[in-house]
């Protein structure tokens, strides 16, 4: 019964945060995104000033914090908006037809303020907050009553920005992460959008319990995503071109239990490639010693075929699973991180089984030098999916699979996402969008005669 005890330690609430994790700051409604990790002592700088993130240790997901300027140094407090100010702004909607006014008379020449900054430095000594700021500004402005209730809004909006700036706690996944970094760096993923990744994830098939082969060049981004939708069933492999795997320091960022961890594990395409080759070595010895058993006396052929049959059963064994590999399961383990090198039973699982489906995000390879390689790992009938920034090598690559009659079902697509700006009597298209997610060439692998050779 000892086997089904729970392990111990505290349980973590992933809803709520707490120290050592990872969160993704939205700082005044997406205009500054950052990743931090939070700790007694993690920091973040807003303006010129620093503010400790210790209070937002242990609030929920979605908690909104806002800058109060005390009187020995400005903190980060929590923030619940009123309930009232939501049915103000509600009513006022409705409102919005029937209104008059303009903004044709209204000069901007820096003179409707009567508040200098003098008099906002010193609001700031005696404590006050920056609503209240925001409050002093749009009561001592000449021109906020002659406005449109829409520059109001903006007016206000812009006031508190600047001077009540708002964090929202945001917990990181795949699509926060992903549309994160396409806004701040999207070199960095290969400039794979939100909608690209979840056609990948679609075109690949990923569920729960399968084995899902990954080259990821993007930052462990894909990696992360598969993962995160496996939710500690099947196995994710990492596998790389050379000696050495590549970056993944965005998978550190999902916040992935040991569970999750353990289920990420890493090969190299040469390691797979020779445990694929040496498959296939051993069934072509296979047929020739019994090809040779047939033409042989009766006699003769029963002890070929029962020494050949014992060697290959004890090669077998000591390849896959060495003696010094199977005295370590009762030795105490550290913490599982993700990416560690798969270990040869995992390999002999893949090796026999294959796996269930393969993604490729390689932006800076050819995606057919790699396709080949790659392919003939997976089970048949199993779906892949290839991402590129650009048309033409994916193109290539769906011409010469066909070619080879690696594969059927090959579409080519090109995802394509609009984001709106709803509000009332202010609905349309964003103004500022992204022109194109990428490319994804899907498929899955046929059985063919040549896949045998």
């Amino acid at each position: 019964m000892s086997e089904n005890k729970p392990e111990s330690g505290p349980t973590v609430n992933p809803r709520v945060t707490w120290e050592g994790c990872s969160v993704l700051l939205d700082i005044n409604d997406g205009d500054r995104l950052v990743f931090a990790r939070l700790s007694a002592g993690s920091t973040l700088k807003i303006g010129n000033k620093t503010f400790s993130l210790q209070p937002l240790i242990g609030c929920p997901f979605g908690s909104l914090f806002q800058v109060e300027s005390g009187k020995e140094k400005p903190y980060l407090s929590r923030f619940i908006p009123p309930t009232e100010e939501n049915n103000v702004q509600d009513e006022g909607g409705c409102q919005l037809q029937e209104e008059s006014r303009d903004n044709r008379a209204i000069i901007d020449n820096n003179q409707a303020q009567s508040l200098t900054g003098d008099d906002i430095d010193a609001m700031r000594r005696e404590g006050a907050t920056g609503n209240e700021i925001v409050e002093a500004l749009i009561a001592n402005s000449a021109t906020f009553d002659k406005k449109t209730q829409f520059s109001q809004e903006k007016y206000r909006l812009k006031k508190q920005k600047k001077y009540a700036p708002r964090v929202l706690l945001r917990r990181p996944f795949s699509r926060s992460i992903c549309e994160a970094y396409f806004k701040k760096y999207p070199a960095r993923i290969g400039f794979l959008r939100v909608d690209a990744l979840s056609l990948l994830l679609s075109m690949a098939n990923v569920t729960a319990n399968s084995d899902v082969l990954v080259l990821d060049m993007v930052g462990g981004l894909v990696i992360g995503a598969v993962a995160e939708r496996l939710g500690g069933t099947g196995s994710v492999c990492n596998t790389y071109l050379g000696g050495k795997p590549y970056p993944m320091e965005i998978i550190r960022m999902f916040n992935f239990n040991n569970e999750i961890c353990k289920r990420v594990l890493r090969c190299s395409v040469n390691d797979l490639c020779a445990v694929q080759n040496e498959t296939s070595e051993q069934v072509s010895q296979h047929e020739d010693v019994c090809t040779m058993e047939s033409q042989s006396d009766e006699k003769i052929s029963l002890s070929v075929s029962t020494e050949e049959v014992h060697l290959s059963s004890k090669n077998g064994v000591s390849d896959l699973v060495p003696e010094n590999e199977l005295s370590t399961t009762g030795k105490t383990c550290k913490t599982p991180k993700a990416g560690e090198k798969a270990p040869k039973e995992a390999i002999q699982s893949w090796k026999e089984n294959g796996f269930s489906s393969l993604i490729i995000a390689a932006p800076e390879q050819d995606a057919w030098s790699l396709v080949k390689d790659l392919l003939p790992l997976l089970t048949y009938s199993a779906p892949f999916a290839i991402y590129h920034q650009y048309l033409q090598p994916l193109a290539t690559c769906m011409n010469n699979l066909q070619l080879e009659k690696m594969a059927i079902g090959l579409q080519l697509s090109e995802p394509w996402l609009r984001e709106y700006q709803v509000l009332p009597s202010r609905t349309h298209p964003c103004m500022q969008m992204s022109g194109s997610g990428g490319y994804i060439l899907s498929g899955t692998r046929a059985y063919s005669n040549t896949s045998q050779s």
